[in-house]
């Protein structure tokens, strides 16, 4: 696994079990929901999680935009259902999404072990 995304798997790791071990009520709960929401229901977990990146992109999130691309290549989402993804972001979103959009492939080239070339 490329180092970027070790490191980002790490680091979100450690420091969920650090605010988790805080025991705070809400924080748990809203951890949970979270859970809960990407979680098989009437859609099923691959579309969820398309959608969660799609608003991760448009609200600029780079940390859960990488999540969410890890997350989407987990649940078998393609390059090119990928780049339909991306599509969207923007077109919601717009250009303010590009920069997002570019570390969104580079994440999603180190999962694949590429250089998208």
């Amino acid at each position: 696994m490329p180092d970027r995304v070790a490191a980002f798997n790490e680091y979100r790791a450690r420091m969920n079990e650090r605010i988790l071990g805080a025991d705070n009520k809400a924080i748990k709960r809203f951890f949970g929901v979270d859970t809960l929401t990407y979680e098989t229901g009437v859609l099923d977990a691959k579309t969820k999680e398309m959608l969660g990146l799609v608003a991760s992109m448009v609200l600029r999130c780079d940390d859960c935009i990488a999540y969410h691309v890890q997350r989407c290549r987990e649940e078998g989402v393609t390059n090119e259902e990928m780049f339909d993804i991306f599509s969207v972001s923007l077109v919601v979103g717009g250009s303010i999404v590009i920069p997002h959009l570019r570390r969104a492939v580079e994440f999603l080239d180190e999962l694949n072990g590429t250089d998208g070339r």
